[in-house]
């Protein structure tokens, strides 16, 4: 859905360097659509999501719960397809605030809800999932209240230019949605194969705990991804080919600093940082034994948010997802099953591969960003511009 929603970015942002305003609203309610015919397509996973985990060889009585859980919870899966076109359109016009502030508020309200269904009432599981679903809708409405009330330049009410270009706008949603998954799947596929190896406990443990850590700094770079392509794409509409360049190579520079301070204070903490997590001494020196591994993780995972959010805001979603497929899958997942199940490396073979498997895209990508054409990159934002409907707006953008 996050995926999906993120061909927004790419069309939102260029649309407003480009001045065509009018058409963010069109756009919005475009994903709006195809979101909403995508949870649809997504509710036979949440119904039958009990006979899927016992067939995929889960315990049954996890199996059941988690099933009950996911019937519940299929009205927040419906507020995605509000909520996260709304945080596109806005990231587009650099109003993320509210975005913040609304966050911030329903995340406090959340704490309290859950509180009072879980602990006052004693609902359990069904109780969070109702404050899961409360909040989740409350985020989306409020956004969508925001937009409608303080967004006049840009929000026009409904348009029926909402169901124009439909395939197009389909085509690269799809496109967007590929190209994250396989990089979600891919750093989570890692769990699964160490789960499988010796002493799995140890191994799946020592191993959690740094992707904890390398979570919590990719955190950071999930926002630059956003802010790199929020300015690439509204410098590209705008046709300022320099300024989307060089405003790449400055974001790259200053994320590559913090991606080696993150490494430096993984190398100098190594045989101490576990204690955040774990009180075993065996935990503590097998994640000491992963921490090198996780310093050159991170430095990687510095760069490549960075490049994929240049990738959406440029909108090479597809080919990036070519990529993505060919570096992690084809070359990445094979060199850490063999380095982890044919070697004596375990844990560490198979995150040895996954780390070449990143390299190697994000030195393709860092390739091809080098040698993009930038003016060209300025005129497809135009024809993109021209080709779905800016041009056809009347004077009340409807």
């Amino acid at each position: 859905m996050l995926g999906m929603a993120s061909a927004l970015e790419t069309l939102c942002g260029q649309a407003f360097g480009a001045g065509e305003i009018k058409m963010l609203g069109v756009y919005m309610q475009r994903s709006w659509i195809i979101l909403t015919s995508a949870c649809v397509c997504l509710l036979p996973l949440y119904i039958f999501s009990t006979q899927i985990l016992k067939l995929l060889g889960q315990r049954n009585d996890l199996a059941d719960i988690a099933g009950r859980f996911s019937l519940y919870i299929i009205p927040q899966m419906f507020s995605l397809a509000i909520n996260f076109p709304t945080q596109k359109f806005l990231q587009a016009q650099s109003k993320v605030g509210i975005l913040a502030w609304v966050g911030f508020f329903f995340l406090v309200l959340h704490v309290a809800i859950l509180f009072l269904f879980v602990r006052v009432f004693k609902w359990g599981l069904a109780g969070a999932a109702v404050a899961y679903d409360i909040s989740a809708w409350g985020i989306a409405l409020a956004q969508v209240v925001y937009i409608v009330g303080w967004c006049q330049d840009s929000w026009c009410g409904l348009s029926w230019l909402a169901f124009k270009e439909m395939w197009a706008f389909v085509r690269l949603s799809i496109a967007s949605a590929i190209m994250l998954c396989l990089e979600i799947w891919y750093f989570m596929s890692i769990i699964v194969l160490t789960g499988h190896l010796e002493e799995p406990v140890l191994a799946v443990g020592s191993l959690s705990i740094c992707m904890n850590l390398n979570g919590w700094e990719g955190m950071l770079f999930i926002g630059v991804n956003a802010a790199i392509s929020v300015r690439v794409s509204n410098e590209l509409g705008s046709g300022h080919p320099r300024a989307a360049k060089y405003s790449v190579f400055v974001t790259v520079f200053e994320s590559l600093l913090i991606g080696l301070l993150s490494m430096v204070l993984i190398i100098a903490t190594k045989d101490h940082f576990a204690i955040l997590f774990t009180d075993s001494e065996r935990m503590q020196k097998a994640v000491s034994d992963l921490a090198y591994l996780l310093a050159i993780t991170m430095v990687l995972n510095s760069i490549q948010p960075v490049i994929s959010g240049v990738a959406v805001g440029g909108g090479w979603q597809g080919l990036v997802a070519y990529i993505n497929l060919t570096c992690y899958y084809i070359i990445g997942l094979p060199i850490g099953f063999f380095l982890g199940y044919k070697t004596d490396l375990g844990v560490q073979g198979i995150w040895m591969g996954m780390i070449f498997g990143t390299f190697l895209q994000t030195v393709i990508l860092l390739i091809i960003v080098w040698k993009t054409n930038w003016n060209e990159e300025v005129e497809q934002a135009s024809e993109r511009m021209r080709k779905w409907g800016g041009q056809d707006l009347d004077s009340d953008g409807k």
